[in-house]
């Protein structure tokens, strides 16, 4: 079956082609298409084995684009046939009865036409305008879904696709998105494969999605590894967890911490990844620096959508990670984080600039992606007045999300039940900047639910939140 991230290889000028496709296998490209016209013959086929044995690996389809012969002599598992090549029929009888065939069409004839004669899937571009190809024909989402509508082969979107025309082809009926430069491109193949091989988990039924959490446990239920695991379940995720620490604390404040032994975080979070496996990370207590090395390096190998929230602080004063801890998390777990999602004082504390409007919040938003994290949430509760005022940094684009400042002093936890909603949505196959905007409207209405907890700080009103949110119209 010819679905998923479908990538296209490019040309190996800097010589590490193959290091780029095993980081994109193991970001979740569930085929791949070898593409080499002008290179000669025995440094393709020597290239073409390379890629093979990474796809066997993988355990993903090996396309050879064009080159039927050289399909053959590698043993691909198929090959994918321009306009212009040699029909179905004549590569089927190359390379027998049990190889996929694909064509490249542009408009639903082309596309009946491949159905007919045989091929398994067919591949409609130009989707999106693109400089890939020389003159390539811009077909567009209607042509898209109207040939959906007239094939029952899988149907592969193709040409000028990022991460926002893919969620685009899938809606309008994709099986699977062909892309070139948004993976291959990408400083992080691993990582922009995962961001779009995720959007396909919005056809998934319920749980839809493997979250898991990294934080400290609250005997209190508001905060940490409880509010995580309440956030992603409510949302309709499954849930798993890594207890990095122990604390005794309720609404009145953190009576006492206990450190779990970092070998034993590492036990933990490598039972969970070599079995059941994850789809996106939320970390949020760590301890200390041990710790977070030990998390960071495991998450390294496993190309995992990662959402950091540096919890440094309890909302008592509590120190939740050590001095020394701060620059493990700069050094190592920064690297690894797809999103960051400091508040104001743990920017400051990162960042080294005193943070008081929103133009400094976009400083420091910026030398924080510079220490390593793909994407910021600056989170700006902490300004002194006005809405509820939150930074973006997507990528080089930013965008303000502004909600109204809800009157409560329930707010414990909401730090972890943001982040672990934000790694719910995107785990369910939502765009980053979609699962920020869903994610606070979760946290917005957990906040406003009225529920007296203890004396003190209580938390949000996680079971409220869902359920408002699930039963109240939002875009």
């Amino acid at each position: 079956m010819i679905a998923g991230l479908y990538l296209i290889t490019d040309h190996n000028e800097d010589g590490r082609l193959p290091a780029r496709v095993a980081a994109a296998l193991r970001g979740g490209v569930g085929v791949l298409q070898y593409r080499a016209k002008n290179i000669e013959a025995a440094e393709r086929l020597a290239m073409a084995h390379e890629l093979r044995e990474l796809c066997r690996k993988a355990q993903v389809p090996f396309i050879v684009n064009d080159f039927v012969e050289l399909a053959h002599d590698v043993d691909a598992d198929g090959v994918h046939l321009g306009q212009g090549d040699m029909s179905v029929s004549q590569a089927r009888q190359l390379l027998g009865r049990d190889k996929v065939i694909g064509v490249s069409t542009h408009n639903v004839d082309q596309a009946l036409k491949a159905e007919n004669h045989g091929a398994d899937y067919i591949a409609l571009g130009s989707i999106f305008p693109t400089n890939s190809k020389d003159a390539p024909e811009l077909v567009g989402l209607d042509v898209l879904q109207r040939v959906r509508r007239a094939v029952r082969i899988p149907l592969v979107a193709i040409g000028g696709i990022d991460v926002a025309g893919a969620e685009q082809v899938l809606e309008a009926g994709a099986d699977a998105v062909a892309v070139i430069k948004a993976v291959m491109a990408d400083p992080q193949p691993a990582v922009a494969a995962r961001e779009i091989s995720l959007l396909f988990n919005r056809k998934l039924n319920r749980p839809r999605g493997r979250v898991l959490t990294i934080a400290g446990s609250d005997s209190g239920g508001g905060a940490g590894i409880q509010a995580d695991i309440k956030t992603i379940s409510l949302l309709g995720s499954y849930a798993s967890s890594v207890i990095s620490a122990l604390t005794a604390q309720n609404t009145l404040g953190v009576k006492g911490v206990l450190p779990i032994d970092s070998d034993f975080v590492a036990e933990q979070l490598d039972a969970v990844l070599d079995d059941i496996g994850a789809d996106t990370v939320k970390t949020g207590m760590l301890n200390w620096g041990g710790t977070i090395g030990r998390v960071a390096r495991i998450l390294r190998r496993h190309a995992l959508l990662t959402v950091v929230d540096p919890v440094m602080v309890a909302k008592d004063g509590t120190a939740l990670l050590a001095d020394e801890g701060i620059d493990s998390l700069i050094s190592q777990l920064l690297p690894q984080a797809y999103l960051l999602t400091p508040n104001l004082p743990e920017a400051e504390k990162i960042s080294g600039m005193k943070i008081s409007n929103p133009e400094e919040m976009l400083e420091a938003g910026r030398i924080l992606q510079q220490l390593g994290a793909r994407h910021v949430l600056m989170k700006g509760g902490h300004l002194p007045q006005g809405d509820a005022l939150d930074l973006l940094l997507l990528g080089d684009e930013w965008h303000e999300l502004r909600s109204p400042r809800i009157a409560t002093r329930n707010t414990h936890g909401t730090g972890c039940t943001l982040s672990a909603a934000i790694a719910t949505f995107l785990a369910q196959g939502l765009p980053l900047l979609a699962a920020v905007q869903e994610a606070k409207k979760f946290l917005d209405l957990a906040l406003a639910a009225p529920f007296e907890c203890g004396t003190g700080q209580g938390p949000v009103n996680h079971v409220a939140g869902a359920f408002q949110y699930f039963h109240q119209p939002h875009n």
